[in-house]
């Protein structure tokens, strides 16, 4: 028979029952290339943030419970410190149901529903949960399912096909997958594994209802994930920045533009090396990113930036903007100087910011310009640095 993709409208509900949310976020990102998939930001929040957001701002959950790998712990629980309704941030296991069991035990005794949701899924609204909340009241297990448009094949070890199952049979099935609790922990008590949460009461000979999905309720799951999750988070695919830095110019240190160390007889006056150019690079990265500038992450008043290799803090940047889901297009540079002469030394600076970002060195284009004399870049009290920045979508 078809499946009924069933509306919670007109279901009856009864008291308000307690809803416990468990945000399962203990995978390995395997398939993101190296990327903790959790913490790449959308927009202005993590993956996990967006997640937990939603189960936060529903009138449905009463508390959330996140299940991590042990590693994450900390940083999951400073992203998720800002949360009213967060009960626990636990260890999770080396299969999804070792996972959810350990959230679960960390729910309240007196839960009387689970909604079980992948912290990988941050586009869950909040008319989705309580839909799946309503139904799984109403029938005790609900998860939202979207129809199979594509026609589906059976397939045996050599990627044969040997059958065709009904599509008006099938739905795609995503999270929160809501149950009654009773019913739940009798279900996962003995689990050794399951695809899914609804699979472990197939087992059982339990039905589950489906409800009307959402198709915008995504997975992120590989980088190619992220440029559909940014186009429904409305965040652009492209970024543009613009960085400007300016030092004086002083005897008894060393001159060093874009990690080069130049012969001169002065040197760049700052707290760190007072690399000029590369100082400029990372404000425009950081700018095009809307993460600040670099006075914000590498705060002149901390004593262990003092003396600070720029180079190693560009690095530090590139890995930012990366954790935000971005990669440096292109950059075009100009150093205003009046003196030493650059032109011998560009090519090496271009090199080295090349490799700090992580890019091809024809992405990096560096120029230098006199002012002719003019102003205090002219008559040699200082070096300014302008820089102009394109960010990509990590793909």
């Amino acid at each position: 028979m078809p499946c009924n993709l069933r509306t919670a409208e007109g279901l009856g509900v009864g008291h308000m029952a307690k809803v416990s949310a468990v945000i399962v976020a203990a995978g390995s990102s395997a398939r993101m290339g190296g990327q903790d998939k959790l913490s790449i930001r959308i927009g202005d929040k993590t993956v996990l943030e967006r997640s937990v957001a939603a189960f936060e701002q529903s009138e449905q959950i009463d508390e959330i419970v996140v299940v991590t790998a042990a590693q994450r712990l900390e940083k999951v629980r400073t992203l998720c410190a800002g949360c009213k309704k967060l009960r626990a941030v636990v260890p999770g296991g080396s299969t999804r149901v070792e996972s959810v069991r350990a959230g679960v035990e960390a729910c309240a005794p007196d839960t009387e529903y689970y909604a079980i949701h992948d912290g990988a899924r941050p586009f869950v609204s909040q008319e989705l949960i309580e839909r799946t909340i309503s139904a799984a009241r109403a029938y005790g297990a609900a998860a939202p399912g979207v129809r199979v448009v594509d026609t589906i094949k059976r397939v045996d070890g050599k990627d044969t096909v040997i059958g065709t199952p009904d599509r008006n049979e099938l739905v795609a099935v995503s999270t929160p997958q809501v149950f009654e609790a009773m019913l739940y922990r009798a279900a996962i008590k003995n689990a050794l594994d399951a695809f899914d949460d609804c699979q472990l009461l197939e087992r059982m000979g339990r039905k589950v209802q489906i409800v009307r999905g959402d198709s915008e309720n995504i997975k992120i799951t590989e980088p190619g994930d992220l440029a559909r999750a940014r186009l429904i988070a409305g965040v652009n695919e492209m970024r543009i920045g613009h960085g400007y830095d300016v030092h004086k110019l002083v005897e008894g240190r060393k001159l060093i533009l874009g990690g080069v160390e130049i012969p001169y007889e002065k040197g760049l006056l700052g707290h760190s090396d007072a690399d000029v150019l590369v100082h400029a690079v990372m404000d425009a990265m950081l700018g095009a990113a809307a993460m600040g500038d670099i006075g914000l992450h590498f705060p002149d008043s901390d004593p262990a930036y003092a003396g600070a290799n720029s180079m190693v803090l560009l690095e530090k940047v590139a890995e930012l903007i990366g954790g935000a889901g971005y990669v440096l297009g292109n950059l075009d540079a100009t150093v205003l100087c009046q003196a030493p002469k650059l032109r011998p030394y560009i090519d090496e600076m271009r090199a080295r910011i090349a490799a700090a970002c992580g890019v091809r060195e024809s992405c990096v284009s560096v120029k230098a310009t006199t002012e002719e004399g003019l102003g205090f870049t002219g008559s040699g009290e200082g070096i300014a640095a302008h820089a102009v920045v394109l960010l990509n979508v990590r793909q």
